[in-house]
């Protein structure tokens, strides 16, 4: 005997976009999710969600196939950002050498993130990642650009 239960979201807790496999659309999945994220007055999680957003965007523009589609779940405390691409290839973390331009994205969102990871389908892939949204349970953004050394200039 298999016993499931499930239990469905209001739809308003939901928010979905689907864009193009373009690095011009980073900018746009960041001002999108801003926007979200104000109508559901959660500000306060804008900063990382937005670096969340950007380096999960910008991997799947990068490494997947397009289009890209960002959803945003908001849900008992929680906050989640999934990203789902039409390539297969999993994602994989590394930690970037002080000297090298890229490889820490993955590691940001693992950092910024109480839980994070890969689900494939059989034609897509999507990354997600958990915030929860209570006070201290995740490091902030700002303390883990200073720990990196990466200068703040709004953009990723």
């Amino acid at each position: 005997m298999l016993l499931a239960r499930t239990r469905a979201l209001p739809p308003e807790h939901v928010a979905d976009w689907t864009l193009p496999a373009d690095a011009s659309v980073v900018g746009t999945a960041r001002r999108l999710v801003d926007r979200q994220l104000a109508a559901w007055d959660l500000d306060d999680a804008a900063y990382t969600t937005g670096l969340v957003v950007s380096e999960l965007v910008t991997n799947a523009i990068r490494y997947g196939k397009g289009p890209v589609r960002l959803r945003l779940i908001r849900d008992r405390g929680r906050l989640l950002t999934e990203v789902t691409d039409a390539s297969s290839a999993s994602p994989h973390l590394r930690r970037a050498r002080e000297s090298d331009e890229g490889g820490r994205g993955l590691f940001i969102v693992m950092r910024l993130s109480s839980h994070w990871g890969v689900r494939h389908s059989r034609h897509d892939k999507t990354i997600w990642s958990e915030q929860r949204l209570d006070a201290g349970s995740a490091p902030d953004a700002a303390d883990l650009m200073d720990a990196f050394d990466v200068p703040d200039t709004g953009e990723l």
